[in-house]
């Protein structure tokens, strides 16, 4: 399922209400707990048996305000066959990366992460796992459970023409 926010899309926000579908509503209260407990369920993997996980790349995108035409934060993402979702968030302009968690709905095919690091706790990103193979998709970037915004994540381009091998190993820094 591809996953678009805001009018006529597949996630509307009216009043103090989420429609998703058209056919399920839910608080935004609820909404956000929803996308919180998904981010927040990652299982425990210990230091060896990560190493022996298959980390299927989801690319490296940059990321952008709607109102914004220029980024200066990138994200690198790659997903287990399980849904365990994982990853670099880079701030071109702090320097500084933090690593990213979370998790994908095997029955929603939602998508939503995290900062590993407990760094913005609050800070929760999600989208449809269907829309990172797209060049250009939208993300709901949660503030805490009153505050949200839609973003784009835009694919970015490996300077070898493979984009998928910028997201090859999660959790290191994505290339520049």
């Amino acid at each position: 399922m591809t996953y678009s926010y805001g009018s006529g899309g597949t996630v509307q926000y009216v009043g103090d209400r989420v429609t998703i579908n058209n056919d399920q509503s839910v608080t935004t209260q609820q909404y956000f707990e929803q996308v919180d407990t998904l981010a927040s369920n990652v299982p425990e993997i210990a230091e060896d048996q990560a190493e022996d996980l298959e980390w299927l790349p989801l690319g490296v995108f940059s990321i952008i305000q709607d109102d914004v035409s220029d980024s200066t934060m990138m994200i690198q993402l790659a997903v287990t066959k399980t849904g365990v979702i994982a990853g670099t968030l880079f701030n071109e302009v702090t320097g500084v990366s933090h690593p990213l968690e979370g998790m994908v709905d095997a029955e929603t095919q939602r998508a939503a992460w995290r900062s590993a690091d407990g760094t913005n706790e609050d800070v929760i990103m999600e989208t449809g796992i269907f829309n990172l193979s797209e060049e250009e998709t939208p993300v709901l970037v949660h503030f805490g459970p009153d505050d949200r915004q839609t973003w784009k994540l835009i694919r970015l381009e490996d300077p070898e023409g493979d984009a998928s091998s910028n997201a090859a190993e999660p959790n290191s820094e994505p290339d520049r």
